[in-house]
Order: structure tokens, then sequence, then C-alpha cells
């Protein structure tokens, strides 16, 4: 169908402003009480996962060598830091937990998530998996017994958006309970 505005149309959006928009609602939804946050967050970052032009083209390159965290935002009172993680064919996390609550959406490709229970020598084993296709969201509290591993076991490139409850500078100690790689 078409049709034809009795006014010019108004000037395209610039290429931030989708972005912005969810950044705006991450924080709305970052302020719910600690128990809701994670839940909200993902909620606040799924609308956002079809949008074409929510990142830039070229703004969250792969690395041949691992998967890459690329930073979009810091919360200037520490509260959390948003991440989209760039993932090439094959390459996965390790299998971890989380030491801070968690949300994630898949903007590009499909991972695949891997659920995990502690094992009795101390390592986890694999009790299930998820597929995450492009526009899915899931989220959890800090919990060293929700283990998990993502990977891109697909055969294109992926991107996700993740939201941590701490604060970019600490994601090296206070993101990730590493048990295996």
């Amino acid at each position: 169908m078409s049709f034809i505005a009795p006014n010019p149309a108004p000037p395209a959006k610039p290429l931030a402003a989708p972005l912005a928009a969810m950044l705006a609602d991450i924080a709305a939804a970052a302020r719910a009480p600690e128990a809701e946050r994670p839940g909200r967050v993902a909620a606040a970052i799924a609308p956002y996962l079809a949008v074409p032009d929510l990142l830039a083209p070229g703004a969250c390159p792969c690395n041949p060598e691992r998967y890459v965290r690329h930073l979009l935002h810091a919360d200037p009172a520490g509260g959390y830091a948003v991440v989209a993680l760039a993932w090439r064919p094959g390459q996965m996390s390790p299998v971890h937990a989380h030491r801070t609550w968690c949300a994630l959406g898949v903007y590009r490709g499909t991972l695949t998530e891997g659920h995990y229970a502690p094992g009795t020598s101390g390592t986890p084993r694999q009790t299930g998996s998820v597929l995450r296709p492009r526009g899915a969201t899931c989220h959890g509290p800090a919990d060293p017994a929700l283990i998990h591993r993502l990977a891109n076991l697909s055969g294109e490139e992926a991107v996700s958006i993740h939201v941590y409850g701490v604060p970019y500078e600490r994601f090296g100690a206070d993101v990730n309970l590493v048990y295996a790689d």
C-alpha cells in the first residue's frame, strides 16, 4: 500500500537515535528493585533487537581469535554497563555463572546457550541447551548455580547485547565466575 503525504516527511533519525532510546529504556529498567531488575532490563532490550540501524554498520567488529565486547554505555553512577558482544562462527564463552545480575538479547545471528549443573568432581556437566535466535532475550540474577555457556555454532557472525550490574571497569573480576574454558 502506498500513499502521498500532504507534507514532506521529516528527516530520518540519525543512526544513534534507536541506540539512545534503548539506553534510556535500559536506564529506567535498571532503577527497578534488585529482584526485578534483570527481567525489566531484558524487556527493555527486546523491542530494539529488530531495529536494523540500532548499531551502526561496522560498529561492533568481530575478532578472529575470540568473541569481543564493545562498550555501548557505562552508567555514570556505576550501577551497570551495556556491551555488544561480537561472535564469529565457532566462538564461545567459557562455562561460567555470574557474580552480578545480567540480561541479554540477540541482535544478529543465532547463539546456543548451554546449561550446566555442578558436577561431583567440581567440573560442571551439561544438562541441556537452547537456541537463542535474533530477538531472543534472557536474564538472571547473580547465582553461582546458574551455570551456562554462550556459543555461536552457526555459520554466520552474531551480535548480542548484554547488560551487567557492575561498572565496566570491574567486568574482569566481577562479572563471570568461570568454571571451564
